[in-house]
């Protein structure tokens, strides 16, 4: 089979590819495997009694039933979805949107790829941009996003020390340069896979920054604020015209019906909905439809706060105080502030052996986590071992299943440092 550079670039190994190839084959298997490596949502009563009932409205609906499922929407996406979004946050926030601020993307990992080759890669004119992401470790799906070569790069954290065994990262910002090479910003908030918040302050100086140099801050909102709310600190929501913001329905308990949204300059959605129209005809219809009257009665914002955080929140706590039990002081950890997200992120400073053989030997196990080393895109290979000294785990399946899996990581970490 011969390929063009596109063809080798995406058939390439990749991190995303190989976490997600992991996690079906062991869905598949059979087997009693631990799941605490991939970003699945965990199964929230309450919310799934609630899009069961839109659901079921929905079917019975005979109109509403042949636009779920019969009738193309548009590239922008589900105008009904857009028109009732924008409505609920000019009334919470103030923002001054219309509905030419907000496109329907089919889920968030498509609207990055847009988005990131939008505004880096190669100019048409023999030069290069790129993408600045100010606060490695980020998330593992944006690595191989861009069509052409490197598109990324990458600024190492501030690492500050918040208690005993537990750690932040911070954005260095004397070491954020912004030339004339730098496309665009993106910063996740809370950030996959560290749980980290960036505060309201660190958000204006970046703003700020974008400003001045006339490049846009890209948000990814995935886990945060207004919805679905994971946040364990305060964050305010923010968006203004130099900022393009992302959300996604997954988190709020529809992963399956992949709908990310974008909210941004109206130029900027206009861009992105030609993207849409040639890459897709047009965005699927189900999440938005289902969506929509929590998001016209306002419930989806209450929902998040009152029922998605609370229901995260206390998985965390759980999690951390199981690490705390089974690691104590008894060889050198930390986990990064929880403050947000579905997963804790385990530093183990000197570790003897990398997060990728600690990761294989926790495969041997059966129990799946995501080696650190692949959350550093943009990052050179300069021989920073943090890096290699990471784990990223999930807390958002079955409480005792997360306490199990997070036992045997401490019990192989243990046997690491034992010798055997």
């Amino acid at each position: 089979m011969k390929l063009s550079a596109f063809g080798h670039k995406f058939t390439a190994e990749s991190g995303i590819t190989s976490l997600m190839d992991d996690l079906g084959n062991a869905m598949a298997s059979g087997d009693d495997v631990i799941m605490m490596g991939g970003g699945n949502p965990g199964h929230v009563p309450a919310i799934q009694s609630r899009l069961r009932e839109v659901l079921g409205d929905l079917v019975q609906d005979d109109d509403a039933f042949q636009r779920l499922i019969g009738i193309y929407d548009p590239p922008q996406g589900e105008k009904r979805f857009i028109a009732a979004l924008t409505e609920l946050l000019n009334q919470e926030y103030g923002w001054a949107l219309t509905p030419e601020n907000v496109a329907l993307t089919n889920g968030s990992q498509a609207a990055f790829f847009m988005l990131f080759n939008m505004f880096a890669g190669d100019d048409g004119e023999g030069g290069h941009r790129e993408i600045l992401l100010p606060l490695a470790p980020e998330y593992i799906g944006y690595a191989d996003a861009g069509i052409g070569r490197e598109l990324f790069r990458a600024v190492r954290p501030e690492i500050t020390w918040t208690g005993d065994h537990e750690f932040k990262y911070r954005v260095d910002f004397d070491a954020l340069d912004i030339g004339p090479e730098t496309g665009a910003i993106c910063v996740s908030r809370p950030t996959n896979p560290t749980g980290n918040v960036i505060t309201d302050e660190e958000m204006r100086r970046l703003e700020v920054m974008a400003r001045e140099n006339d490049v846009p801050l890209i948000v990814d909102g995935a886990y945060g604020t207004p919805f679905p709310s994971l946040l364990f600190t305060e964050a305010s929501p923010t968006w203004n015209e130099q900022i393009i913001l992302c959300l996604s329905l997954s988190k709020l308990g529809l992963p399956a019906a992949r709908t990310g949204i974008v909210i941004a300059d109206k130029p900027v959605i206009k861009a992105l909905s030609s993207i849409n129209a040639i890459m897709n005809l047009a965005t699927g219809s189900f999440g938005a439809m289902v969506a929509e009257p929590l998001v016209r009665s306002g419930e989806i914002l209450s929902l998040s706060r009152d029922v998605v955080c609370p229901f995260y929140q206390r998985k965390m706590e759980k999690a951390v105080a199981v690490l705390h039990d089974q690691l104590g002081d008894r060889c050198p950890w930390a986990v990064h502030r929880p403050e947000g997200a579905m997963f804790l992120w385990l530093w183990f400073p000197d570790l003897p052996i990398g997060s990728l053989e600690l990761y294989e030997r926790l495969k041997s196990r059966g129990v799946l986590v995501v080696s650190g080393h692949y959350f550093f895109p943009g990052l050179p290979e300069d021989g920073w071992r943090h890096r290699h000294e990471c784990l990223r785990v999930t807390y958002s399946q079955d409480d005792e299943q997360v306490a199990r899996g997070l036992t045997l990581i401490a019990d192989e970490v243990l046997r690491v440092w034992a010798g055997q």
